[in-house]
């Protein structure tokens, strides 16, 4: 059993070195994580997340995960779906899913990397913009908003999953995404709605299942609706993986 020193003395050399994946492969794909906190109502949904990065990692890619450095617009008790009295940051929670290793998203420069992927979660409607108080008018975070554009025009892939694929439809006009369907289909797609909203944004939603992804060939952006739709755990997971392998193959 280990003692708490040597746990303790482990986390900070891990903390030490967080700002590097630990893994490196000559020669493959450089991808961007960004995350909006941990835990689907105020965060990044984790198991999307955590599909995410399975799904790079068997790809072979170096992948690095980066946060906001700013203060979440509330916090979520998961065990009620209500507000809680209190607050947090958004880099320090997306800390956990990152195990540490994680940096600021002011200072990811896209000329280091080949691809960039959002988890979705209501982080991305809460901390990376202001959609699930503004709809059609929200307002993007200006770090969000300028990788975004960044990798547009450096013409290099996007991957975006679940509510995420809002945030380029604010900042990437007539570009082309998926968050499922535009009809609940009995309670089956219950954020269907989100759809219309794209539309009014000057962006346009195209219908998929959730094993389905939408490739904007024009705009390199990869979407895929995970848990916009009410379904089961492993249907989430095979439509990631198929988001990140086209992310990937685009990146070659």
């Amino acid at each position: 059993m280990f003692s708490f020193r040597v746990i303790r003395t482990r986390c900070l050399h891990n903390l030490g070195s967080r700002f590097f994946h630990t893994t490196n492969y000559a020669g493959s794909s450089k991808v961007a994580v960004v995350l909006s906190g941990s835990g689907v109502y105020d965060g990044s949904e984790i198991h999307e997340a955590s599909a995410i990065l399975v799904n790079l990692s068997r790809g072979g890619a170096d992948v690095s995960i980066y946060a906001p450095d700013v203060e979440q617009m509330h916090v979520i008790d998961h065990t009620k779906g209500e507000p809680m009295e209190q607050t947090r940051n958004v880099l320090v929670e997306s800390a956990r899913i990152a195990r540490g290793k994680i940096a600021a998203l002011s200072t990811l420069n896209s000329s280091n990397y080949d691809a960039v992927v959002f988890p979705g979660g209501f982080g991305a409607a809460k901390n990376l913009s202001s959609f699930a108080v503004d709809g059609v008018n929200c307002k993007v975070n200006g770090d969000v908003e300028r990788v975004l554009k960044e990798f547009h025009q450096a013409k290099k892939p996007i991957g975006l999953c679940c509510i995420s694929p809002v945030l380029a439809a604010k900042v990437i006009p007539g570009c082309e995404v998926t968050v499922g369907q535009d009809k609940e289909e009995g309670g089956k797609y219950p954020y269907s709605g989100t759809a219309g909203a794209i539309q009014e944004m000057g962006a346009k939603h195209i219908n998929k299942t959730v094993a389905e992804t939408h490739v904007d060939e024009a705009n390199l952006i990869v979407t895929t609706p995970a848990f916009m739709c009410e379904t089961r755990l492993h249907e989430i997971f095979d439509g990631v993986q198929k988001m990140i392998n086209q992310v990937l193959a685009m990146t070659k």
